[in-house]
């Protein structure tokens, strides 16, 4: 069950990672006429600031359809093209038989009596395109290499997954069509028992984000308090400017001081407690990874640098986060993101029409970064933390903190020696990669080579089941990922 939801949190990261665009173009369309969404005065301005936010618009009101195709792509055994439409198929038969009208119709009703589930069918429910795409990918899955007689011989293969989807999904209908409001109630009880708690539920929900990232699951987390999930959707009514003034962003604003100064701060901490023959070593690997968390808001690289060597350095990491998103919380200051709370989210943000004293995060952030970084520092020389550059041989610190860069090595180059340290291309199994970290399937855990592996200046090695190992490489993951899967073809 944990590989199985490992799976479904990298696989949202794919739609997910459609936001930044519209995040900038909204910010930009708000930068120009702020009451655009109001309505505004018709004007040059105006007409550029509709035009940019109804484009940004766009994706934000479309999360449900993307969801579909992203996770029947992310959890398709080769992320090939046809689960996508799988995902489609399921998502657009859904969206049409529980309709309003249909129901009201089935039921021989007025469509004012129809319940309210059945009004959220529309293109931003993520939670029905989330079961899209798991249908759809497991229909691809199990039916991409089935073979029919030479009669149908046209629909064999990856043509009857289609099929096949729209059949599994009018099935699924009839099955929603019964519980669907039963669901639908438990999630918007879900999402206002959040929701009552205010600033201390954003804390819990921070402090557990973080805990999870080790384990992958964070962004399944991430879409029960961001999207429409359980009838918060933090993000997309923050960008739609949608929500409630003061209220709206709670879920997002505590991670811009801890992402774009906290982490900063906690690098310069752990680079002064390194020992001094190995801070030339360990220097430029923190400074890259805090530019990278200030302006993009990207914190695996720093996360994973002293994770896995100080764990209970992350868990004062991870109480820190759930006390900044309680007292941000607390305090009359709201931004958003797309993508995540760097720099670039919080410029554009900050603009919308639900921001509040957005730049107030900035000496909020650098107190963050003050109580980040002797925190740091304390915790690291009372208990002895094997941060970066602690560790007894500059080796180690070379091979366990890592960076975005690999270390100048080529991407190539990386692929070819985590390969080796695999057990060569004939024990693997399978290549996927998340947003910083490689995720393969292997026949033969007793062939990995750990230290092998770490040669390529990886930044942490994860060990989630019996066959699956996770090798953490940074932002250009991708890159990597493409070069093996190449390696092993």
């Amino acid at each position: 069950m944990m590989k199985y939801l490992q799976r479904l949190g990298k696989s949202l990261m794919l739609p997910v990672a459609c936001l930044p665009i519209a995040g900038i173009l909204m910010g930009l369309g708000y930068m120009f006429d702020k009451s655009v969404m109001a309505g505004g005065d018709p004007g040059s301005l105006f007409v550029v600031a509709k035009f940019l936010v109804t484009a940004g618009g766009a994706i934000i009101n479309s999360m449900g359809i993307l969801f579909a195709i992203g996770v029947a792509v992310g959890m398709s055994d080769d992320q090939e093209g046809t689960s996508a439409l799988a995902g489609l198929v399921s998502f657009l038969i859904f969206l049409t038989i529980l309709a309003p009208d249909v129901i009201a119709a089935l039921k021989g009703i007025d469509v004012g009596e129809v319940n309210e589930a059945f009004t959220k069918m529309n293109n931003n429910n993520q939670f029905i395109g989330i079961i899209s795409g798991i249908i759809g990918a497991s229909c691809y899955n199990k039916f991409k290499n089935t073979k029919l007689p030479d009669a149908l011989a046209f629909f064999s293969g990856k043509r009857s997954v289609a099929i096949v989807t729209g059949v599994v999904s009018l099935i699924v209908s009839v099955i929603l069509f019964f519980i669907w409001p039963i669901i639908y109630t438990g999630l918007q009880n879900l999402g206002k028992g959040i929701l009552s708690l205010g600033a201390v539920g954003a804390g819990i929900y921070g402090f557990f984000n973080r805990l999870l990232i080790p384990f992958g699951l964070h962004h399944a987390l991430n879409s029960v308090f961001w999207f429409d999930v359980a009838n918060v959707n933090d993000l997309g009514n923050f960008w739609a400017g949608t929500g409630t003034l003061g209220e709206t962003g709670i879920y997002m604003t505590g991670f811009f001081p801890v992402m774009m100064f906290g982490l900063p701060a906690a690098c310069l901490a752990m680079y002064h407690t390194a020992k001094d023959k190995n801070k030339k070593q360990v220097a430029g690997l923190l400074f890259s990874a805090a530019i990278c968390s200030f302006f993009t808001g990207v914190t695996e690289p720093i996360e994973f640098a002293f994770m896995f060597l100080a764990p209970g350095l992350y868990l004062i990491h991870a109480i820190l986060t759930c006390l900044s998103l309680i007292v941000l919380g607390l305090l009359p200051v709201r931004a958003g993101f797309n993508f995540s709370a760097g720099f670039l989210d919080l410029f554009f943000s900050s603009f919308t029409p639900l921001a509040l004293n957005p730049w107030m995060l900035i000496p909020i952030g650098l107190v963050v970064g003050v109580v980040y970084y002797f925190v740091f520092r304390f915790a690291i020389k009372i208990f002895n933390f094997k941060t970066p550059g602690r560790e007894d041989e500059l080796e180690a610190v070379s091979s366990a903190t890592g960076n975005l860069s690999n270390q100048g090595k080529g991407f190539r180059e990386t692929a070819e020696i985590v390969l080796e340290g695999l057990g060569g291309k004939d024990n693997i199994v399978s290549v996927d990669n998340c947003i910083t970290r490689l995720r393969l399937e292997v026949k033969d855990m007793s062939k990995v080579d750990e230290a092998k592996i770490k040669t390529a200046k990886v930044s942490g090695i994860l060990k989630p089941g019996k066959n699956s190992i996770q090798v953490i490489i940074g932002a250009n993951v991708q890159f990597v990922a493409d070069e093996l899967k190449n390696l092993v073809k």
